[in-house]
């Protein structure tokens, strides 16, 4: 890379360090996280930044082994914001108290004062917490500048001499509505700094590093299933590796209903001339048929999708393979350094003496449908909905995902997405998820008894998949899916999941 990030981030254990990442990267400025002491010690001697970011964290700061940042950020004369736990610290390091007091979790209201943080913002406003613990006393030195509207504790304290600005609730995510004006407020107003970050700029970077890492003559597979990660992931190394790249698309399966057509278009829009579809339903039927836990179920998929693209990559000669994974998959891992939430397909997975290259683990979706407009893939890929690798293995739930059970969910699944598409709704929810649940219920058809499956509806509404708002459909548009899909002999009900994340996920397992 030609330049550095100026603003560094310091992760104190909190799921939502990427997000503030992203948020940042929005604003047109690029970022460097560190959730190692020595390493982001080490990274400011070496480089001059502009400003010090403290991410949010689970632990409380009186706890023994409670996370630590760097001395040295202290010491660097530079703006340094702390978020939630950072805020907590602060206090606690200069003096403060922080009990487990006032309590405030999902959205809530703060009255600010007059400072350079809340520049322009006067009057109540919106915030979204997530915190057991609050600072009860400040430091000398420091003056309180929000409070919350519910307990009046300190939403907020600043020390302007020092550059230190601390604020309790999370400007990162986007239920804090004016969130990035605040944001905005300290990269630019107090902290000076300087745009350095285009989606174009992107793309030539990306590209730049890829050439400068491989060799010539060495060729890679990519993990391929015609969604916009994997497609800007072909889209970006097609033009490196030209035709030593050969895009490989598994269906075990788990797809849903005519995507192994869909995918193969989508690959020809990537550019990437060389594309192999693997037929291992019977692979997986194996390995599905006798459990219904859903870590299993991830850990047998990672085992089977493994062993396909290592024999991939063994015959077509590849030495590299590409993953598209994304920064909420190394987040929800715990890849990052906060609590696992659920294992990903594609992270931590063991190729042996192939080299995996992550070429977007640092972006979110929407940045990266961004990179998908910015590199001319067609508006059905850019805005194709997410799908999970295990696919339909995840959407039959209380019951082993055999193939029988598969077609079940795959059946559901259209029809619900066509009524949604059809009424105008599709459009509008980030993802759609069907799933067949395991436990039966007793039903009515032809005046005698059934006893079969319900299926469950659950749309969510999101930008960068952290958070999410649970999708409530119209009850016209319920009414049409319960008639359709209760049409199925092997269905007896339809339930929705219309709960928000957190504290659901996504999918259901």
């Amino acid at each position: 890379m030609e330049f550095l990030p100026k603003v560094v981030i310091i992760d104190l254990g909190s799921q939502y360090t990427f997000v503030i990442e992203r948020t940042i990267r929005e604003l047109g400025v690029r970022s460097a996280i560190f959730n190692d002491r020595k390493k982001a010690a080490a990274w400011i001697k070496k480089y001059p930044c502009s400003a010090i970011v403290y991410s949010g964290g689970d632990r409380s700061v009186y706890d023994a082994g409670s996370p630590q940042p760097p001395i040295e950020t202290l010491d660097l004369g530079v703006p340094v914001l702390a978020i939630c736990y950072g805020m907590h610290w602060i206090a606690h390091h200069f003096g403060g108290k922080v009990e487990r007091k006032g309590s405030e979790y999902g959205k809530g209201g703060i009255v600010c004062e007059n400072s350079p943080l809340f520049d322009g913002m006067a009057g109540p406003l919106e915030v979204w917490n997530s915190h057991g613990d609050s600072v009860t006393r400040v430091p000398d030195g420091y003056r309180v500048t929000a409070r919350s509207a519910a307990t009046g504790i300190a939403a907020a304290i600043e020390n302007v001499e020092s550059k230190f600005f601390c604020v309790q609730f999370h400007p990162e995510v986007v239920d804090t509505p004016r969130g990035k004006e605040l944001l905005s407020n300290f990269l630019f107003k107090i902290a000076a700094c300087e745009k350095d970050w285009q989606t174009a700029s992107v793309i030539a970077e990306a590209r730049e590093d890829l050439r400068a890492s491989i060799k010539p003559g060495e060729r890679a597979i990519i993990g391929y299933s015609g969604g916009v990660d994997s497609s800007v992931g072909a889209a970006l190394a097609g033009s490196v590796f030209n035709e030593d790249l050969l895009l490989v698309t598994i269906d075990g399966g788990h797809l849903r209903e005519n995507e192994p057509d869909e995918i193969r278009q989508n690959a020809k829009a990537t550019g990437c001339a060389q594309h192999l579809m693997i037929d291992a339903r019977a692979e997986f039927d194996a390995v599905m048929s006798d459990t219904i836990d859903a870590e299993e179920k991830r850990k047998r998929f990672k085992k089977v999708y493994t062993a396909l693209l290592l024999k991939a990559a063994k015959d077509f000669g590849a030495s590299i393979i590409l993953q598209g994974t994304l920064a909420t998959d190394r987040i929800e891992s715990g890849a990052t350094g906060g609590a696992l939430i659920k294992s990903h397909h594609n992270v931590g997975l063991d190729f042996g003496d192939l080299r995996q290259v992550h070429q977007l683990d640092r972006f979110f979706k929407y940045e990266v449908r961004a990179l998908a407009r910015e590199l001319g893939l067609p508006e059905s890929i850019a805005e194709r909905q997410p799908f999970p690798g295990p696919g339909g293995f995840l959407r039959v739930n209380g019951v082993p995902a055999t193939q029988e059970y598969l077609e079940l969910w795959k059946w559901a699944q259209a029809r619900v997405d066509e009524i949604l598409i059809r009424r105008g709704l599709y459009a509008a929810i980030s993802q759609n998820v069907v799933s067949v649940c395991g436990t039966k219920t007793v039903g009515v058809k032809g005046d005698g008894r059934v006893y079969a499956h319900p299926i469950v509806v659950r749309g969510i509404e999101t930008i960068d998949f952290m958070t999410g708002k649970g999708v409530r459909l119209p009850t016209e548009a319920k009414e049409e899916i319960e008639a359709v899909v209760t049409a199925h002999p092997r269905v007896t009900c339809v339930y929705y999941n219309e709960t928000s994340k957190p504290p659901a996920t996504t999918e259901p397992e």
